[in-house]
């Protein structure tokens, strides 16, 4: 017969069993926390450059292009603060009543013009091939770090929402690359091109200064942008195609502007390579960025699951999601590329400035005119 444990011994016993077990709880706790903290540390980690990129900060980046030149003008020029007053387009005081600094309410004819702006280049861009979006505007923070942002970093230019696990959008580049998130996509449907609307908020933090007034750097702004998911040997050429349709948009405007190869040390960490477009301001001149136009490789693929199977002989269906009937054989992460069409704001800025007249009128470019019932002409209300 065995013998019975004394009964101090075995309360000792079950003592150190609940004392092991607890500790096992907490150092459990621990490797989620350490799991996490590693997880948010590895996210950011950079792409890898193209070698082409030049090295350096924003110095050391390399014209491409330079298209048009700088108006002349025979009368005193006047900014687009100045512009939008005497024409009564913006209203920054209540705004910043209402809402706080770097916000704005448009008046007048200014909100004909983001409309305009808004559906000429969604039209031009849909010419292309582009399937037009408006996407969601609030996202998951994982979907904003998947996609290479930081939510949670110090002087993080995204908006959270308090006790949620949600963030506004600082570009439709968040949701539209989420749109086919842990998905496998049909070799035969890809390119997939989309153009999406959305309105952007960005927190700006450390931005301040005469060249960050008035439009130029705001909290909430309209844009409209391309995104891409190709073929990886693809994405170079697309890249191309992306940068072109940028400077149709804004050679069709009339705008002096110069496209740049940007350094290392400009860009942001998805990007392989990125082309930056910055138009001439005549009122704060300089010259300022408008657009830019971003390879980003496999880099949010990866983070969002979207890969591609090769098959040639499959019909053209969008997207399998995983674990719901995908077909045998191996599977690559797609590309992904994303370009500005429309920035709204800094191109009011562009088209107030340059094209002002000496009687403070404004010409309105004409392929914007059917949009805003062929209007030609802003004139001033105030003096």
């Amino acid at each position: 017969m065995k013998g019975k444990l004394d009964p101090s011994v075995r309360q000792a016993l079950v003592e150190e069993g609940k004392n092991l077990k607890e500790g096992l709880i907490a150092l459990e706790e621990d490797l989620v926390q350490l799991t996490d903290k590693l997880q948010l540390e590895a996210q950011s980690i950079p792409n890898t450059t193209h070698p082409d990129v030049p090295v350096g900060g924003e110095e050391s980046s390399v014209l491409r292009k330079e298209v048009g030149s700088q108006r002349s003008f025979n009368f005193a020029i006047k900014d687009h603060l100045q512009l939008g007053k005497e024409l009564d387009l913006f209203d920054f005081d209540a705004a910043a009543e209402v809402s706080g600094s770097k916000f704005y309410y448009l008046k007048n004819e200014a909100v004909l013009l983001e409309m305009a702006l808004v559906n000429w280049a969604i039209s031009e861009v849909s010419k292309k091939g582009f399937t037009p979006l408006i996407t969601p505007e609030i996202v998951r923070s994982s979907v904003v770090e998947k996609c290479g942002f930081q939510p949670r970093a110090k002087n993080t230019q995204v908006y959270s929402i308090e006790d949620s696990d949600q963030c506004l959008i600082g570009t439709a580049e968040i949701p539209v690359g989420g749109i086919h998130m842990d998905s496998i996509l049909a070799e035969s449907a890809l390119p997939l091109k989309y153009v999406a609307y959305s309105h952007c908020f960005r927190t700006e933090a450390g931005a301040a200064g005469a060249a960050t007034r008035g439009l130029y750097r705001v909290h909430q702004f309209s844009k409209v942008e391309m995104f891409i998911f190709c073929r990886p040997e693809e994405s170079g050429k697309w890249h191309e195609e992306l940068i072109t349709i940028e400077e149709d948009l804004y050679a069709s405007l009339g705008l002096h502007f110069k496209t740049l190869d940007m350094a290392t040390g400009d860009l942001g960490a998805p990007a392989y390579r990125k082309f930056d477009i910055e138009a001439w301001m005549p009122g704060l001149e300089r010259y300022g960025e408008i657009s830019s136009a971003s390879n980003c490789t496999d880099y949010q693929s990866r983070r969002l699951g979207i890969r591609y199977r090769p098959s040639p002989s499959e019909p053209p269906s969008t997207s399998t999601k995983k674990g719901k009937g995908a077909a045998s054989g191996p599977t690559q992460f797609v590309h992904t590329l994303n370009a500005t069409a429309v920035a709204v704001p800094r191109l009011i800025v562009c088209i107030l400035e340059n094209f002002q007249q000496g009687d403070g009128s404004i010409v309105v470019p004409e392929p914007l005119r059917p949009y805003m019932g062929g209007l030609e002409l802003l004139s001033p209300k105030f003096k």
